[in-house]
């Protein structure tokens, strides 16, 4: 039987299970309609005398042998979990007469969860039977796991020299050919390394899993928003297929968090990282700053440092979402003048309030070979009598903007190109709704505003009309004005997904032998949650869990699990029973790998990475073992000790997330490093220190490949 058809008959056992119509349900229900009295035929309570087969499985009534009945029908009690060899027990399999194409990725773990919990589609990949059976779900990330750690015989001495340790230009250039690559391997203790034995106890198979990611581009998406962030469902309405464009996300789905618009100020290493021209304000000290000289034609706000952009809260009114800063949203429409080179020809302002500000016609200091029409909406006989000069709406401009000014546009960095000024202090559109395929990539105006304002833009797009500056400088302050009501969080998922603790506790179904009587046959009820994870957890997104831990150490995450689990003893936090649905985070691992990223932390900082293990006394002679394999072990010994504490039938999931991201994030900084150098002012090709061409591009390219590739791990206790 193929993977298919034994998921096909998993459901119709689970459907079996879910409906109670095995042999000795049916008989029960027989019996008890057979013997129903009702007092009154309108009565919406009454009693009845049990029957000698009523309940049978179930435990002893404490009532007096009377059972309560509502709307005709008696109260089903929470039934019995099943036997570890029963035929009802649930199951995750793989068979090997199942046939994948590719490695399954972090987002197939996540449909897994969704399927045996809420509303999600049956996986192609493992077959799942009795689905109502399963009681809880845990699922542990732990960054550092390695597939080559579960390869015979491995030494952890030489590791990091053979597996983990890979020098610039060194990754892989694999490409997969085989259906070894993407198969589960099955564990042999005996050809395990010792720390790693107990996995083999636990699981039956190991899982390579591909993180999300665009090799094209150079980025790998985080394992843990992937994982967290469930695919919205369709309506018939988005399902049309005859509806062009994205479809419109309705705002009131998502609560406000009213965020201040110097939020999503870019930073200097964002500005640079797209393509904006360095302001001197951004300079690290005060000798640079002086010494400055814009390129010829350029000009700078008057701006000294970035700290003369900060208001004091004495000045900001309470409550307001630009804090106290003069907001100002620009569109430019350009001509070609050149070969490649377009000179501004229309400049349109409009302030935080609606008002149009400026809306200016720009002639070009040089003749114009191409007034792009169809885009710009310019004509010749439009710029005829225009006598307005690009340095005279530069000298305007310096008027008008000063450190509490912020500018505000849709891929802001070509307007500012066209004006050939700089400032510090931008808000992007382009940025602050991010791409799924990554920062290389960006939404058009057009595509926004359908999606996010439900409105229709740049009508005149490809037409003598063009485009109206005035209408996407508006627009693009629309959406800015939204992103500060809805908050950060908002319009930044992959797909505009839904986190997956709220979908579980909106859309998880329950059966009665899950939830008792308050299930009814599968129906939405909602399923109870928590997260327990380093550092602050509220403040990502585990703060959508009905329950979250903090922890300061792998120990608090193994109790913190075996407490949701289990539930507090006087249910003062979490129920008695704990949870349904569990998600945490092991870390000493990753710190001990060199994957946490120390740079973003101090030494002193609660949250930050612990010291990475020191070698301590082993088994063999009193011998030293290296720290990687006692922290191998530890984590190891960890996860059965949470697995051993698991209840009957719990789906347990572990996965590493991702593979080796050191030489990945390495080549990125090394990129980010040639841009900023490549768009200063006044920096000369022969004099950027970080090379970077189609050589590191492939490199680069490589490394996300590599990053990519983790392994997972799946057992139903």
């Amino acid at each position: 039987m193929d993977a298919q058809a034994e998921g096909a008959a998993g459901e119709a056992q689970g459907d079996e299970s879910r409906s109670g119509s095995t042999s000795k349900t049916t008989s029960t229900s027989s019996a008890e309609s057979a013997s129903q009295v009702l007092s009154d035929s309108n009565s919406v309570a009454g009693v009845k005398r049990p029957s000698g087969h009523d309940g049978a499985g179930d435990a002893e009534d404490d009532d007096d042998g009377w059972q309560t009945i509502r709307n005709g029908r008696p109260t089903k009690k929470l039934k019995k979990v099943p036997k570890k060899d029963s035929n009802n027990y649930p199951t995750i399999q793989f068979s090997s007469s199942c046939r994948l194409q590719n490695k399954i990725q972090v987002s197939d773990l996540r449909h897994l969860v969704l399927y045996l919990f809420a509303d999600g589609a049956a996986p192609h990949w493992v077959a799942v039977s009795h689905r109502p059976n399963f009681r809880k779900i845990v699922v542990v990330l732990v960054p550092g796991l390695e597939e080559a750690m579960f390869k015979k015989h491995v030494d952890f001495s030489k590791y990091s020299e053979a597996a983990g340790t890979c020098k610039f230009g060194q990754a892989t250039n694999q490409v997969l050919s085989s259906p070894d690559d993407y198969y589960p391997r099955k564990l042999k203790k005996d050809e395990l390394a010792e720390p790693l034995q107990p996995f083999a106890d636990m699981f039956e198979y190991m899982w390579p899993v591909r993180a999300t990611g665009n090799e094209r581009v150079g980025n790998m998406h985080s394992p843990i928003t992937t994982f967290l962030t469930a695919p919205n469902t369709k309506s018939k309405e988005e399902k049309d297929k005859n509806k062009k464009g994205p479809r419109y996300v309705d705002s009131n789905q998502f609560k406000d968090v009213r965020t201040r618009i110097t939020e999503f100020v870019t930073t200097p290493q964002i500005y640079l990282q797209n393509n904006f021209l360095l302001h001197p304000a951004m300079l690290p000290d005060e000798e640079a700053r002086k010494a400055f000289k814009d390129q010829e034609g350029w000009v700078h706000t008057n701006v000294e440092k970035l700290e003369d952009g900060t208001i004091p809260e004495s000045e900001v009114e309470q409550g307001s979402i630009t804090a106290g800063h003069d907001v100002y949203a620009i569109d430019c429409e350009m001509c070609k003048t050149g070969e490649s080179e377009f000179s501004l020809t229309r400049i349109s302002i409009v302030k935080w309030d609606g008002e149009v500000i400026m809306d200016e016609l720009v002639k070009p200091d040089k003749p114009i070979i191409d007034y792009l029409t169809p885009y710009s909406g310019i004509t010749k006989e439009m710029l005829d009598p225009v006598t307005t000069t690009l340095h005279d709406i530069q000298q305007r401009l310096l008027k008008l903007f000063d450190a509490r000014s912020i500018l505000v546009g849709h891929s802001l960095d070509s307007d500012l190109s066209a004006m050939k000024l700089t400032h510090p202090f931008i808000v992007d559109s382009s940025i602050i709704f991010p791409h799924p395929a990554g920062p290389e990539k960006k939404h058009g105006l057009k595509w926004l505003a359908q999606k996010f304002l439900n409105r229709e833009v740049q009508k005149g797009h490809g037409t003598a009309r063009g485009h109206d500056s005035v209408e996407d400088a508006r627009t693009c302050l629309d959406l800015v004005k939204k992103k500060c009501e809805k908050g950060k969080l908002w319009a930044t998922g992959e797909s505009d997904g839904e986190n997956l603790f709220k979908r579980l506790g909106r859309a998880g179904t329950s059966y009665r032998s899950q939830a008792g009587p308050t299930a009814t046959g599968g129906l939405a009820t909602g399923k109870t949650t928590a997260a327990v994870d380093w550092g602050n957890p509220r403040g990502t997104m585990c703060g959508e869990a009905a329950h979250v831990i903090a922890c300061r150490s792998d120990a608090d995450v193994e109790a913190g699990v075996v407490r949701a689990v289990r539930g507090d003893p006087d249910g003062a936090e979490i129920r008695g029973g704990g949870v349904d649905f569990v998600w945490a985070r092991l870390r000493e691992l990753e710190a001990q790998q060199g994957w946490w990223n120390r740079n973003r932390t101090t030494a002193d900082d609660p949250n930050g990475p612990p010291a990475p293990l020191a070698p301590s006394g082993g088994e063999d002679g009193g011998g030293r073992r290296p720290g990687l394999e006692v922290c191998v072990g530890a984590t190891a010994a960890r996860l059965r000790r949470i697995y051993d504490a698991l209840p009957p039938c719990t789906a347990f999931v572990v996965f590493s997330g991702s593979g080796d991201p050191r030489e990945m994030s390495g080549l990125q900084a090394r990129r980010a490093q040639h841009k900023r150098e490549y768009h200063t002012p006044g920096v000369k090709w022969s004099e950027i220190s970080v090379k970077w061409d189609d050589e590191e591009e492939q490199a680069l390219k490589r490394a996300v490949r590599k990053a990519r590739e983790g392994i997972g791990f799946i057992a139903v206790k």
